[in-house]
Parts: structure tokens; C-alpha cells; sequence
């Protein structure tokens, strides 16, 4: 690293996944950037029914090594767990790939850890074999059950149900969940053409089923034992049963209590800082931004990018708030076989062709405009 970029602010983002690889994009020209992350690569948390139904499918968009970003050039990317960070001596301590502790001095900190949800969204370290294998086992026992429980009527099982459905119409799915409609915070008109189109593709909704969670953690993996209700329906049995409750855990272990509120996220001001941490900016799934924490999404990567700017430039009448949307939005199913269906904040919808998707979405406006270019793949992750 050259003298001028070893003078330049210090940026350092405990957790870089979606979106603190985003942030890390808008702000590298400007700051010496530190990305750190348990995993080799990226390991995106979007899109499960793509990725337990068509894996090869997601791997093209969502499974990533760091390499492949040409404007990470200069970023430093360091693979552990963050352990501890240190307001007054601004130092995160983390514990490398090797076992070896390491402490990181930064002048502005962006938490960006995300939660840990089931089998698809974990926080320890692991190799990129480890990554494949686990994607391709999970795959293969999903997709040569006859039959399947999917427990949860959010994104993550609403998109798990139809994908399954599409690959492989013989399949018996059900999906469980406890209101009346799947996937709440949505749009009602969202809600209601998503559980039109389960029910036209064959998926078994069953509305007013709140399950017994299994017990010794075994919700983040597939089950075979008879499902329990509290609700008090009769048990069900499937060959597979995915739990998709939505039981996100913060991954908070190394933040200060004063940072976190009672549920364990991090606390976030309109601006998406930590309140009295004038330096230290939270986004993302661990973000207590609004009752969605939709800082993940709704392009709070870009306000965070800009906040850090005022900050760092020490001009913060320029600090802009984030806008959180009412609903949630944005494509539910992942691309299907008659293409992707994204979903606008007022209910409405755009579809958007198979080819167009290959040759258009991903290639020009989700690789090239978000990520600012991707490279080819290698062989190795991809």
C-alpha cells in the first residue's frame, strides 16, 4: 500500500456481505477501506429458493469470490470474526482465518454483521468447499423429496414453496404459516397475487398454522420429524421440512450492549448512525432502522456512503436521512422459468422475460450500474 492511500480516513466494515460490499464499491476512490467477513467469498443471503432448487442458477449471481469485483481494487479484504470493538481506542479486534487475533484501527466503523436465519445464513468461518458441498447436499435432499413442508409464509418460504413447485411440479408442497396470507409487511396487493400464484402452481397453503419449533436448534437444518402445532392442528409429516420461521438472531456478539436495543439489534439514528457514536454507522439486517430494517435494501448502502462522506469531510449539514419504505418490495420468487416478477412499494409489479433477465437485469443494470462490473468467473468458485 503506497503512502498517499495509508493516510487516506480508514473505513472499516465488520461484515461484508450484500451490503457492505456495496458500501465498501461507493467509497474505496475515497478512503482506505477494511472488509471483514467469515466467509472466503461472497455468500449472498438473497434468493434461498433459488439456491436450494436451481443451485447452479444462484452461484452465476449470489455466490461471488471478492476478486471478481474490479472496483474492490485496493480494498482490503480480511476473512474471521470480529470479536470485540473499542469506541474509545477506535480498534475492532477480530480473530483471523489462521486463529491468530488481530486488532484493526478505524476513523469511522460501519456495523454491517447481518443476522444468522437457518441453514443459508450463518456467521462461523468456513472454506469455500465447505460452502459448495453443504449447497449442493441441501439441494439434493430437497429436491429428491416426494414430499415437503415448508414452515413460515415469509419471502424465504414463499420463494422456496413456488421454486420447488416450478422444478419439479410431482413434488407435494406444503406451506405453512400463521396468518391468513403469507409474507406480512408486503403490500396487500402483494400478498394477494403471491398467494394467487401458489395456488396456481399447485403449492398447499395452509393459513393459521404457528409451529413448535424443534428443539437443541435442529430449525437450522432440514427435519424429518412430525411437525407440532400450537395452534392445535394434528401433527404433519413430509419427507423434508424446512424451517423458514424467520427466527433471526443478530449477529451482535461483539458490540457493546449501550449500542444494541432490547431485541439485539443495533441501535440506528435517522442517519444511520449509532446514537452517541458520532463515527460509527450501522446498515443492513442487523440495522434497527424501522420495524422492517429495511436499510438492507430501499438503497441504504447509498445514503450510508454519502453520511460517511459528511462525516469524514466534516460537513454534516450534508448528512442525508434514511427514507424507509412502508412495504417491502422487490422480487419474492427469484427468476422463475417465465422469468422475474418485481414487485413495486405500491403493490404493483413488473415482469421481466427470461432472456431479458440473462442478457439485461443481471449482466448490465444488477452487475454493471450496482456493483460497478463484475468479471468473468473462475473456475474455482463458480
Amino acid at each position: 500500500m503506497n503512502e498517499a492511500a495509508q493516510t487516506r480516513p480508514r473505513v472499516v466494515i465488520a461484515g461484508f456481505g450484500d451490503t457492505g460490499l456495496l458500501v465498501a464499491l461507493h467509497l474505496r476512490k475515497r478512503y482506505q477501506i477494511v472488509g471483514i467477513t467469515p466467509k472466503p467469498c461472497l455468500v449472498s443471503g438473497q434468493e434461498l429458493g433459488t439456491r436450494l432448487t436451481r443451485p447452479d442458477q444462484w452461484r452465476e449471481n449470489y455466490l461471488m469470490d471478492y476478486a471478481r469485483y474490479p472496483h474492490l481494487q485496493g480494498v482490503t479484504v480480511i476473512q474471521g470474526l470480529v470479536t470485540a470493538i473499542d469506541p474509545q481506542q477506535q480498534t475492532v479486534t477480530l480473530q483471523n482465518v489462521q486463529g491468530d487475533e488481530q486488532i484493526e484501527r478505524y476513523d469511522v466503523l460501519v456495523i454491517a454483521s447481518g443476522v444468522r436465519n437457518g441453514f443459508w445464513r450463518t456467521a462461523h468461518i468456513e472454506t469455500i468447499d465447505d460452502i459448495q458441498r453443504h449447497l449442493q447436499t441441501t439441494s439434493q435432499a430437497l429436491l429428491g423429496a416426494r414430499s415437503v413442508a415448508i414452515i413460515g409464509g415469509g419471502p424465504t418460504g414463499v420463494s422456496t414453496a413456488s421454486n420447488l413447485k416450478e422444478t419439479n411440479p410431482a413434488a407435494d408442497v406444503h406451506l405453512f404459516f400463521s396468518q391468513e396470507q403469507p409474507l406480512p409487511g408486503y403490500h396487500p396487493a402483494t400478498r394477494r397475487k403471491i398467494q394467487q400464484r401458489l395456488a396456481a402452481q399447485g403449492v398447499h397453503l395452509h393459513p393459521g398454522h404457528r409451529a413448535i419449533l424443534p428443539t437443541h436448534g435442529r430449525a437450522d437444518s432440514l427435519t424429518r420429524d412430525p411437525v407440532q402445532w400450537h395452534t392445535g392442528q394434528s401433527a404433519f409429516t413430509a419427507d423434508q421440512v424446512l424451517w423458514a420461521t424467520g427466527q433471526l438472531k443478530p449477529n451482535n456478539a461483539f458490540i457493546p450492549r449501550d449500542m444494541l436495543n432490547e431485541k439485539g439489534f443495533v441501535k440506528a439514528d435517522a442517519f444511520l448512525r449509532v446514537p452517541g457514536y458520532a463515527n460509527v454507522f450501522t446498515v443492513g439486517d442487523i440495522a434497527d432502522t424501522d420495524p422492517l430494517r429495511c436499510s438492507a435494501r430501499n438503497a441504504g448502502f447509498l445514503t450510508l456512503a454519502h453520511n460517511i462522506d459528511a462525516v469524514l469531510q466534516q460537513r454534516p449539514h450534508k448528512l442525508k436521512r434514511f427514507k424507509p419504505a412502508r412495504y417491502r418490495w422487490g422480487s419474492i420468487l427469484g427468476v422463475q422459468n417465465e422469468g422475474m416478477r418485481i414487485f413495486t412499494p405500491n403493490g404493483g409489479d413488473v415482469r421481466v422475460s427470461r432472456p431479458l433477465v440473462k442478457r439485461v437485469l443481471f449482466p448490465l443494470f444488477v452487475h454493471r450500474m450496482i456493483y460497478r462490473g463484475i468479471r468473468k468467473p473462475s473456475t474455482r468458485t463458480e
